[in-house]
């Protein structure tokens, strides 16, 4: 059983029960994170982009722990320089079967500039295959109509920002869920400041009236088993 927990923002933990998969690990400085870079222990680290909110810890907790560093080719070179010894590059369109399953990049529209400004190169989504379950987080990101086609595969659970100002708002969402068709669907990206403070109440109500999927609110540290 895959066990799927929300760390805060866009923050994620997949434990397989063989792997531990951290995704974008932004904990220092999050509002809504409740643990810290050093109580986290992961083989493997995925980054969607770039930013700060998603990069995060994700150097410091490379080095510490040994854990491999999945991301586009730009990222990865940069990881390099800060001195994180194990990585794996990957690009928008490609996948790769590692120990966890199966990792595709798939499109995201937004930046990905690195913290220090160096380029990041694309953004991108991640849709994971573990154990026959494919989980999609679609990163930070803008609706576009190719989601279809992600959709297509047959996804059990997709993790999609709600926040607007930066990303999709709830109603682009809400469209976005439409596209791809997942059995249940994850805000993310939300309430984590001011200007991304959205009502997620709401915005479930809409996925329920207007979607076939069911709407998941996970506050830090809760989980859904996939």
């Amino acid at each position: 059983m895959t066990t799927l927990t929300a760390l805060g923002h866009s923050c994620f933990q997949i434990e397989t029960g063989e792997h531990s998969i951290l995704i974008d690990p932004f904990l220092t400085d999050n509002p809504q994170a409740t643990v810290k870079p050093d109580e986290v222990n992961p083989d493997f680290i995925v980054l969607s982009h770039g930013h700060a909110d998603h990069v995060g810890d994700a150097v410091e907790i490379a080095k510490r722990t040994g854990a491999t560093v999945i991301s586009n080719f730009e990222i990865v070179n940069w990881l390099g320089n800060q001195g994180v010894e194990n990585t794996h590059p990957q690009h928008l369109g490609g996948g790769f079967n590692h120990p966890f399953g199966h990792l595709k990049l798939t499109i995201a529209h937004h930046g990905s500039a690195l913290p220090d400004g160096s380029y990041g190169g694309n953004p991108a989504g991640l849709l994971f295959t573990i154990g026959g379950q494919k989980i999609f987080h679609a990163g930070d990101t803008g609706l576009f109509y190719d989601m279809k086609l992600i959709g297509a595969v047959g996804i059990d659970v997709a993790i999609l920002p709600i926040g607007d100002n930066f990303t999709m708002g709830p109603e682009d969402s809400v469209k976005a869920t439409q596209f791809l068709e997942p059995k249940q669907v994850i805000p993310m990206h939300y309430n984590t400041w001011p200007p991304i403070e959205q009502d997620v109440e709401a915005w479930a109500e809409a996925v329920k009236t207007h979607t076939s999927a069911e709407p998941v609110i996970l506050a830090a540290n809760e989980s859904l088993k996939v």
